[in-house]
């Protein structure tokens, strides 16, 4: 249990108090249309947008810690080296390409190109993939550590904070909050940091004091577990978080640019995230590391200073919480359910993606009961899912493309998904990978074996 003094309750009090003031009642938005609801009517500055898009990286910082805790450096190789890569090269090429198609989400691209059944079995592998579940996981641990509660209810209680404070505001709300919580989040891990350096020695120091597997890249893992990690990074292509800040960005200039300062300050806070896990294998013994930074703050930082970083912590995970759930109910409400009945027979989508909003919450709930670990959640979502969507999305941005004939698009998507997920599940009931091989390569060969064969011969021009 992570016990806390009153002062330390107080300003974790003041930061939920203010988070549900800003984001319910000082966000909201009356008679809004798609691209003000959805896209903050595509006005989002530089400060706003590198704030939003740093903050919503970090959800699953517990995980951080714990991967940290049990791996050592390794977390920056799977965590960190192979998101800025990607970063970047969005930066370059698909940020550009939609702040010129001025769509409003990823399946009208797949809508576009390859009909209206593949942008909704797009959509539907992105609630998925854009679920909240693994913050509100993390955010549900924490709050069972801290009030001593029942593990179901404390998941409850984060599910409805999923909900509350993007209701009425939709992103422009997620914007306001972001900006409060990237302060509170560097704050609160440059203190951990600091207070750390003052009692176990520098980090140089820190850092020839570690055991061995902490020193090694791999983590004690091997070449192709942590070389799947890497590919799960490009993720980062198909990211509607990314998408929605490129395409709610006033210019492309502000999207290209907030990218590239983004990958710096998401290099700081690997830093400080990933060091404070070491100083936790030095200075702290758990049997979960899950809790690896809350023990840490305990031990080393004074009162009203643990107030602050525990907060710190809170904001963090929130400020993913907000941006997934509000993404995912915009997928589900406006690219699933809108679509289904009919654009004509209800021309706001908004009414649908609040109704949405509830919806993926408890299936984020379900998916928080079914897989209680907040990195095998990522690692499976993303071994499955993103073979099927990030070459066919790859390809609506490309400048040449065409829109592909018959049913080419939905098997493009379906089948890398199916192979991946079936070679999933076998190598579940052998535990470990089938024929040694992690599930996430078939999927991903299949889909770049299957593009090159509708491009040749089932490709119509526009």
């Amino acid at each position: 249990m992570i016990n806390l003094h009153f002062i330390d309750w107080l300003i974790l009090g003041v930061y939920f108090t203010g988070i549900i003031w800003v984001g319910f009642f000082r966000s909201r938005v009356d008679s809004a249309s798609e691209e003000t609801f959805i896209l903050a009517g595509r006005k989002l500055s530089l400060p706003g947008f590198i704030a939003t898009l740093v903050t919503t990286w970090y959800g699953a910082i517990l995980g951080v810690g714990e991967n940290t805790y049990l791996y050592g450096i390794q977390t920056w190789f799977i965590f960190g080296l192979p998101y800025y890569v990607f970063a970047a090269g969005y930066a370059s090429w698909a940020a550009p390409r939609i702040q010129q198609a001025k769509m409003i989400t990823i399946p009208d691209h797949f809508r576009f190109h390859f009909g209206e059944g593949s942008g909704i079995i797009s959509a539907l592998l992105l609630v998925f993939l854009t679920s909240p579940a693994p913050y509100i996981l993390s955010m549900g641990v924490l709050i069972q550590s801290m009030f001593q509660i029942e593990f179901g209810l404390s998941l409850l209680i984060s599910t409805v904070f999923s909900v509350i404070y993007v209701w009425n505001g939709g992103f422009l709300a997620v914007i306001k909050t972001d900006m409060i919580q990237f302060l509170l989040m560097f704050l609160g891990f440059l203190l951990l940091v600091i207070f750390s350096w003052i009692d176990f020695g520098s980090p140089a120091a820190l850092y020839q004091s570690l055991p061995e597997l902490h020193r090694d890249p791999l983590g004690g893992n091997s070449v192709q577990y942590v070389l799947v990690w890497f590919f799960i990074a490009v993720w980062t292509m198909v990211d509607p978080g990314f998408y929605q800040r490129c395409a709610a960005a006033k210019s492309p200039e502000i999207a290209r640019k907030g990218l590239f300062i983004s990958i710096g300050f998401w290099c700081l806070f690997d830093f400080l995230t990933i060091l404070s896990g070491l100083y936790a294998v030095m200075a702290i013994q758990t049997d979960n590391a899950l809790f690896a930074f809350p023990l840490l703050g305990v031990k080393v930082l004074p009162v009203g200073i643990l107030g602050l970083f525990i907060t710190g912590i809170f904001a963090t995970i929130m400020s993913t919480i907000d941006s997934f759930s509000l993404i995912s109910a915009i997928t589900f409400g406006r690219d699933i359910l809108w679509r289904i009945q009919g654009p004509k027979s209800q021309t706001n989508s908004i009414p649908l993606v609040k109704k949405g909003l509830v919806i993926i919450s408890f299936i984020a709930l379900f998916l928080a009961f079914a897989v209680p670990s907040v990195v095998r959640l990522f690692y499976t979502l993303g071994s499955v899912l993103i073979p099927g969507l990030i070459f066919p999305f790859l390809y609506t941005l490309s400048g040449q493309a065409g829109i592909l004939r018959g049913s080419a698009g939905k098997i493009w998507i379906l089948l890398p998904v199916l192979l991946s997920m079936g070679w999933l599940f076998l190598s579940y009931t052998i535990s470990e990978p089938l024929l040694g091989i992690e599930p996430f390569y078939p999927g991903f060969l299949l889909s770049i074996l299957l593009g090159l064969y509708f491009q040749k011969y089932t490709l119509q021009k526009k």
